[in-house]
């Protein structure tokens, strides 16, 4: 997430969650229409066929869009599609026509009306829709991409063609239904000269050289995505076939004179990951996984079965930011891409899921240690956004501006909400509502309620209340107090009070009791802290040298805490 999105940015130096949320951050983009509620009542695409050609003599781009559709309801005599038209710099797109039918077959090829203003073309259907019916026509359009589709050179200066859809842009070059939940399959048909490799979602199905020095190169991507994964990169490409999983081809595509330092970047740790969330969270939706250099990408971008990455991600050495950041993508191949937020309110599902899965794998691969230190991280990084951003909500509820969508909240609270949530229900419990969500949502769409009754069922458990307090309120625990040490009654009293200006919590929160200067605690109780003054009695056997809050790194706040008087 992800999903730039412009100038994605990536740090210098250090390889942590804030280098994955800088990385898939949309900086620099300029407040976007929001997407939330129905996306097209009355109609589903359930298709698009794409048509292209792509020529070096211009920037212009000539298109075909065959659209095929099932109808929702009766009555239905208008389609509705996205697709910014000319612009005062004559950036835009133009369309010359649209037809019946997607074919040559008979009922195809007639003009049918249509509109196309404030950038939307709206298809005049020639008589009403019924519920349960088909229908499909073709959108002839030509123009220059305002945006959506980078055309210009890489940093080697060669001229490119790259797709950047994130969170909305696919509407200046491909007439869709451009809305986060609304899936179709997609075809991609590119012309270009033939001196340029395409690559696209899903299967290879044909490469011909043809006629004119130019290419044909056909993509299809048979499981149904939503508009802002669908990708298309032309280039110079070095391709690596790095094997299959599970019968499914995993490629490298990297510029061709970045070869050997793409194809030794990229091979690791891609199969590994692949494996560890097919077996924890369940199958891997799609038909291949390419990792791809692209000059639209500033970090990591999760399109679809083709992952995108900023062309200095290739270095040569497998750096751990970027390692990182592989693994943060393919997450994104389960949640984001398979499993959809329906809304942009419920961004999170995409990013934070995103975020905390990066740091499972870690844990899995890496040790306990590398996965403490990130989420330590994540924290730091919440605390000093909050800071500025005190009332901020990881739910919102119909928001307006789309520059306030993706945050440090939806990436490393989101994250630190996920952890959280499977210390309350335990390792077995947890995972256990993973894979219920993730198959019941299987290539669809879901919300947080939908996450929430997935994760209650599987654990017996209410989750509303903690749903509620750290997703749809602002502010984060902050807590001030002190501990000392009754010597008669061989107890240690604990004083704490919740401070934060915005928020109110229930927080369980082990306490760690240390003696004679140990590393590890030699007593763990966890106490339930209220809103507002908390005040705890904890019998120990003897003087504490130390008494510390979540020794084991489980809740998200922060404390002024030490021994008093």
């Amino acid at each position: 997430m992800h999903h730039g999105r412009t100038a994605r940015h990536a740090p210098p130096f250090v390889p942590t969650l804030l280098a994955i949320l800088l990385a898939t951050l949309p900086i620099g983009t300029a407040p976007l229409a929001a997407q939330d509620g129905p996306s097209r009542p009355g109609i589903d695409i359930e298709a698009y066929r794409f048509e292209l050609t792509l020529r070096d003599d211009t920037d212009a781009i000539a298109g075909r869009a065959t659209i095929t559709l099932r109808f929702t309801a009766d009555g239905v005599t208008e389609v509705p599609l996205d697709l910014i038209g000319l612009g005062e710099d004559g950036r835009g797109m133009e369309v010359v026509a649209v037809t019946r039918g997607g074919g040559n077959g008979p009922g195809s090829g007639g003009a049918l009306a249509h509109s196309h203003e404030d950038d939307l073309l709206t298809v005049h259907l020639p008589e009403p829709g019924t519920t349960g019916a088909r229908t499909s026509f073709t959108v002839s359009y030509r123009g220059i991409p305002a945006s959506g589709l980078r055309i210009g050179p890489n940093k080697y200066g060669e001229r490119t063609f790259f797709s950047d859809n994130w969170p909305n842009r696919a509407r200046n070059w491909l007439p869709t239904v451009d809305h986060i939940g609304d899936k179709a399959t997609c075809e991609f048909v590119i012309t270009a000269p033939a001196r340029y490799q395409v690559v696209s979602n899903g299967r290879l199905v044909e490469e011909t050289d043809i006629d004119g020095g130019m290419r044909l190169t056909h993509w299809r991507q048979s499981v149904a995505i939503s508009p802002w994964l669908y990708v298309v990169g032309v280039a110079r490409f070095a391709v690596q076939h790095l094997g299959e999983f599970k019968g499914l081809p995993v490629q490298t595509w990297v510029y061709a004179r970045d070869r050997d330092a793409g194809f030794h970047d990229f091979a690791v740790p891609t199969m590994e990951v692949l494996h560890f969330y097919d077996a924890y969270i369940g199958p891997f939706a799609y038909e291949k996984l390419a990792n791809i250099t692209s000059p639209a990408t500033g970090g990591g971008m999760e399109a679809a079965t083709a992952l995108m990455y900023g062309e200095n991600s290739v270095t040569g050495e497998r750096s751990v930011r970027w390692r990182n950041v592989i693994i943060h993508e393919i997450a994104h191949q389960w949640f984001g891409n398979s499993v959809t937020e329906s809304e942009w309110d419920d961004v999170w599902l995409s990013e934070g899921f995103a975020t905390y899965f990066t740091l499972l794998f870690r844990e899995h691969a890496y040790g306990r240690d590398d996965f403490v230190a990130g989420l330590r991280e994540a924290a730091d990084r919440v605390w000093r956004w909050y800071d500025e951003n005190p009332d901020y909500r990881i739910v919102h509820d119909n928001l307006t501006d789309m520059s306030r969508v993706t945050s440090v909240a939806t990436y490393q609270k989101g994250a630190w909400v996920l952890h959280m949530l499977r210390g309350r229900l335990g390792d077995e419990a947890f995972w256990r509502g993973i894979r219920l969500y993730y198959d019941r949502h299987f290539n669809g769409t879901a919300t947080t309620d939908d996450f929430m009754h997935a994760m209650e069922e599987a654990s017996d458990d209410d989750l509303q209340a903690f749903f509620d307090q750290w997703l749809r309120q602002g502010g984060n625990p902050r807590l001030a107090g002190s501990w000392t040490y009754d010597a008669e009654a061989r107890a240690v009293e604990i004083e704490l009070e919740q401070v934060q200006p915005v928020g109110r919590f229930d927080l369980p929160l082990e306490v760690g009791v240390y003696l004679n200067g140990d590393a590890l605690p030699a007593q763990l109780t966890t106490i339930d802290l209220r809103p507002g003054a908390n005040r705890f009695v904890i019998p120990v056997s003897a003087e504490p040298s130390d008494v510390r809050l979540d020794p084991n790194t489980r809740a998200l706040f922060r404390a002024e805490f030490g021994r008093g008087p």
